[in-house]
């Protein structure tokens, strides 16, 4: 489930390393390329939020293997693209068909003992999190070498083989809620309304996902221009330094399992915001920008996954419904910062999107400790 996980997750990344490539082929500006990074986060937050709660509802394998072959024709379509409406059209489907990992997530959860579910939800958001991150690296060298339509062809041959491992190794998994697909939607909101764990964990995870969209998209930016240079290898290359915070996963899934998910969550948020000090000072300085980077990733896997810890010990009847809500707003957060970083990129540069990012973070300690009487022990 974790090497599912990862290799689907990284259909939503492989892009931001190209965006150099992708603006030369059809002659427009790099910002301007820039918008099929959050065009794809966006439509990842449409598909969790419409088809992820069907798992409630349906047998969640036969949902994941229909899925996973959607994703297979969306990432065809970016590959054959021929003009850049095209494209961006495609990445919207790519992200509406690539939220396969946020099925396997509640399937795995609904397998697992509750002593045990933090250290199993860890380690499979340590498959996530490597193929988020791994995904950069992979695809800043293929597009070096082939171009950046070779991506996502080897993405599509990578979603069939996984395809295949998903329909023989998957378990059946009966589904519990037995209403109609409008009473399942609706019942979302009912529960944003009823649970307020719900709302502080989604709430602070908008917050942190939207520091990491920006930094991921506008560090591409930074690093093809004076005084690095770089090109998309070895801009991809700075995936690997992220890897660092799987590592993390576990031992944050663990403390979670022992009832110190929130403070998880608190430390990781102090994370996120050093990272982007660091930032602040690290212009001209690639060291300063693989500590930042260290940082920001062990911050957002202690955040994410404390707070889906949390999330999924309450309703377990209504896990992929807690989970719709859950990430499709912690994506919308990521698609929202991901352009927030470009505006900010343009009107102020890096410092601009460093110092935007901080007031972010200030906005997530805010819901942290305004909520911290009434959930200290959630």
């Amino acid at each position: 489930m974790a090497v599912c996980t990862g290799l689907i997750v990284a259909n939503l990344y492989y892009c931001q390393p190209l965006i150099v490539l992708i603006a030369k082929e059809f002659n427009i500006p790099e910002a301007n390329a820039g918008t099929i990074t959050y065009l794809t986060q966006a439509g990842y937050a449409i598909g969790l939020f419409f088809m992820v709660p069907l798992g409630d509802k349906i047998e969640r394998k036969r949902q994941i293997v229909l899925t996973t072959f959607a994703s297979v024709i969306a990432l065809i379509i970016a590959a054959t693209a021929k003009s850049f409406l095209v494209l961006e059209i495609a990445s919207l489907l790519i992200g509406i068909t690539s939220i396969v990992p946020q099925l396997i997530l509640p399937l795995a959860a609904s397998l697992s003992e509750n002593h045990e579910r933090g250290k199993v939800v860890g380690t499979i958001m340590s498959g996530l999190l490597v193929g988020i991150l791994l995904s950069r690296t992979l695809s800043g060298f293929i597009g070096q070498l082939w171009g950046w339509r070779a991506m996502f062809w080897i993405a599509a041959g990578l979603c069939m083989l996984i395809l295949v491992l998903i329909q023989k190794q998957f378990p059946f998994n009966k589904p519990i809620f037995e209403g109609t697909y409008g009473q399942l939607i609706q019942s979302l909101f009912s529960l944003i309304k009823e649970q307020p764990l719900l709302r502080e964990a989604t709430l602070i995870n908008v917050f942190c996902f939207a520091q990491f969209g920006a930094f991921w998209t506008t560090m591409v930016l930074l690093l093809s221009g004076d005084p690095f240079q770089f090109n998309s290898a070895t801009i991809g290359l700075f995936g690997i330094v992220g890897a660092s915070g799987a590592l993390a996963a576990p031992l944050v899934g663990r403390l979670g399992d022992k009832g110190g998910a929130r403070v998880a969550v608190g430390y990781g948020g102090a994370l996120i915001a050093l990272s982007f000090v660091v930032f602040y000072f690290s212009i001209q300085s690639v060291i300063g920008i693989v500590i930042g980077i260290v940082l920001i990733d062990i911050g957002i896997q202690s955040v994410h996954i404390s707070n889906q810890t949390r999330v999924y010990s309450i309703l377990p009847e209504a896990r992929n419904r807690m989970n719709t809500v859950f990430m499709s707003f912690s994506f919308l957060g990521t698609a929202a910062g991901s352009a927030y970083g470009l505006f900010l990129w343009q009107i102020g540069g890096w410092h601009a999107v460093t110092v935007g990012c901080l007031f972010l973070s200030a906005l997530a300690f805010l819901v942290y400790a305004f909520t911290y009487k009434q959930n200290r022990n959630l």
